[in-house]
């Protein structure tokens, strides 16, 4: 099977020859395993939301990756600048400073909102901007054939809004129900929709949408709250881009514990879990897989908390089999992280999870 027919199948929920895989890294990894592999010039995406998911694909096609992601970028007019010394600001007019090893965002542009008027006032950013798609539809059309395609639209709705005015300010005047948060949302969803469907036309397989809905011991926001004033908008994301392609797989991102609300996603059109993290309250792959293995795919599940980073090569082995054992049976599986590859994780590491997977991964799974 090419990779594109293997990704296909399995989230089809039928087995393929092998469990395919789609893992992510950051920048920092980046640069090391270029080292290792020898290739200079990789793809590093001027992404505002997307740029880990839509980045480094010569890198990981070398290693195994049989999805390629592509996404929004920034537009010809409006790319990331640096604006002083180590302060950026991105076409959502966030700024941001590098802190550790991540760019942190240090102002919102929309934390003195208070009225839908504010929002109004506030330039949203085009989806169809010239040059938005310009590195999508070149990825697209590179690797579409052999490879599957999936369309990055993170940070769908939730987490958009409140990197616009600050998390603090968003959770407290979403629980007053304060006018402006929910016409800020629905310029969001507005932009999300858009920029979805531009994925969807240049080809995309899976559209990956979703926002971090959970903590390590619960959701962020009550399940009552997500069904109120969330649901309904990730639910018209969903059904555009669904109108747009009948074929198209939904998959749907949140760190940490979600599970009170997975019933639900699946009902409003998501195909694919993702990203089953495995220290995260009520999310062990085996129940879920249990539970709603025949009526969705998962996709993720490495523990990159502890195992992938700190464990040894043995136990690194142990975690591979462990999820390919736990969820890939009968299909309806791709291996990833629960996030992407941090940078405490060594090339050695990172290369092992291939190797693992390419022959344990054989299907019918041992």
């Amino acid at each position: 099977m090419t990779s594109k027919e293997r990704v296909i199948e399995a989230i089809n929920l039928r087995e393929p020859d092998t469990v395919p895989v789609f893992i992510t890294i950051t920048p920092q990894v980046a640069e090391e395993l270029s080292k290792h592999l020898g290739i200079k010039e990789y793809t590093i995406a001027d992404s505002p939301l997307s740029q880990n998911r839509i980045s480094f694909h010569e890198l990981m096609i070398k290693l195994g990756n049989d999805i390629v992601g592509i996404g929004a970028c920034s537009p010809n007019n409006e790319p990331t600048r640096e604006i002083d010394k180590g302060i950026f600001r991105n076409e959502w007019k966030v700024k941001y400073r590098k802190i550790g090893y991540y760019m942190e965002m240090i102002e919102h542009p929309l934390s003195h909102a208070e009225t839908a008027a504010d929002i109004e006032n506030f330039h949203f950013p085009e989806p169809k901007a010239d040059g938005r798609f310009t590195l999508a539809k070149q990825v697209a059309e590179k690797y579409g054939s052999k490879y599957a395609i999936c369309g990055d639209l993170e940070c769908t709705v939730f987490e958009t809004s409140w990197y616009l005015t600050g998390m603090e300010k968003f959770l407290m005047d979403l629980f007053m129900e304060k006018e402006y948060v929910f016409t800020l949302m629905d310029r969001v969803m507005e932009y999300s929709i858009g920029a979805g469907l531009e994925l969807v036309r240049l080809g995309s397989d899976i559209i990956w949408v979703g926002d971090d809905m959970g903590t390590q011991h619960g959701m962020l926001i009550s399940p009552e709250m997500w069904r109120k004033h969330l649901k309904g908008r990730l639910k018209n994301v969903i059904a555009e881009l669904k109108k747009e392609n009948p074929d198209i797989k939904i998959a749907y991102h949140s760190c940490g514990s979600y599970f009170p609300i997975i019933p639900e996603l699946i009902e409003i059109g998501v195909d694919i879990l993702n990203a089953l993290q495995p220290r995260a309250k009520d999310m062990e792959l085996a129940r879920l897989k249990g539970m709603f293995g025949n009526r969705a795919s998962f996709f993720g599940g490495m523990d990159i908390q502890d195992i992938i980073p700190f464990g040894t090569m043995e136990e690194i082995e142990k975690e591979v089999k462990r999820v390919i054992h736990t969820a890939a049976k009968g299909g309806g599986y791709i291996l990833a992280g629960a996030h992407n590859i941090q940078p405490d994780t060594s090339v050695e590491k990172l290369m092992k999870i291939f190797e693992v997977a390419k022959s344990y991964g054989k299907y019918p799974i041992a």
